[in-house]
This record gives C-alpha cells, structure tokens and sequence, in this order.
C-alpha cells in the first residue's frame, strides 16, 4: 500500500486530487493535513468521508511535532505539498503569514521527510519515496499581451506571494541538490472548474 501525506486538501486543487487518486487506486492511503484557513473547506471532501483510505488531520504545516507524529505513525512513501497562504492581494496586507506557511512550512516538510527517509550515515534514500512541491506560474513573473512561460523561464517574481512560492521551489531543489532528495516541482497556471 503506498501511502501519502497530502497538505493542503481541503483547498480546490487539492480536494480534487483526493477524489482522482480515490478513484484511481484502491491499495492507497491519503493522510491529508490542512489547517483549515480562508482557503480550506471541508465541505470539498464531504464525498470522502467514511472512506477508509482517507484520514483528515487538522493542523498546520508549520507543526514540527504533529509533522513528524504522521511521518511515524504512517511511514509515508510520498509528500504532496499543495498547501499555501496564496493570492497576490492578501501577499501584499500580510507578508510575514506567507513567509511562514509557503516558506518555513514547505522547509519543515523537507525536513520531516528527509530524517524520516534519509540514512545519513550510508548517504542513501529508502526505495520509492517523493517530495512534489505544487508551486505557481507565478514564480516567473509576468506575461505581456503574447507569449507564455517554459520550464527554462528565469524565476522572476513580483509579488510577495510569488516570491514565497519562489522561495519555497527554491529550497525544495536545494534539498535535491545538496542531500539528494527526490522531488518534483509543479509549476500549472490558474485552475479552475466546477
């Protein structure tokens, strides 16, 4: 059974990924962690409810205690961050919430998941484990009237919303880059749907 820590569920993009990896896989389970601020409502995952492969936890990213008790409890194979304080107007009343939850969050997951998956002492990862980090568009700026960004788009961001996401994809390829970890970085645009 491959089992996953999901941040930010309750939230549109991720309350919609619970339901297709539901449908999709039977031998799953999704540990979905959200704080349950202006962005998350439970009311996205009323669907799930009773299903047996579907644990909500409420609390915060940021949680170094109750990070780690989930990492302990259920040996997660897989972090899904989509967890995020968003929105460029909020980024620009309230900076420091987004620094805390986009930045110090995401490194506290890296962190978690690397001591949890990580042998320092043989310098190796255990078999099948990954960190994805669910960024923005976002990140490289902005767009005139034409064109559109590429994975090779210089990071740019002119917000302080962009640049905690920035930040954060920042140190999730810093944990590639210096210990090794596996990750990915999804970089989509605006979603939307019904």
């Amino acid at each position: 059974m491959k089992r996953y820590l999901i941040t930010g569920c309750a939230g549109f993009i991720g309350s919609n990924f619970v339901y297709y990896m539901l449908k999709k896989y039977d031998d799953i389970l999704l540990v979905n962690l959200d704080k349950l601020t202006y962005a998350g409502n439970l009311e996205n995952l009323k669907g799930v409810e009773g299903d047996p492969r579907h644990v909500f936890v409420q609390g915060d990213i940021c949680d170094k205690e109750l990070v780690t008790s989930l990492f302990e409890q259920h040996d997660f194979d897989y972090v899904i961050n989509f967890a995020a304080e968003s929105h460029v107007d909020r980024s620009i009343t309230n900076h420091e919430i987004f620094v805390e939850t986009n930045v110090m969050g995401t490194v506290n997951l890296l962190q978690r998941a690397k001591e949890a998956w990580y042998d320092a002492e043989a310098k190796t990862w255990k078999e099948g484990k990954k960190y994805l980090q669910v960024s923005t568009d976002e990140v490289y700026g902005a767009l005139g009237a034409e064109g559109y960004f590429m994975e090779t788009t210089p990071i740019n961001p002119h917000s302080p919303y962009s640049s905690s996401k920035a930040s954060a994809d920042h140190f999730v390829k810093a944990f590639h880059d210096t210990y090794g970890m596996p990750i990915n970085i999804t970089r989509c645009s605006n979603n939307y749907g019904p």
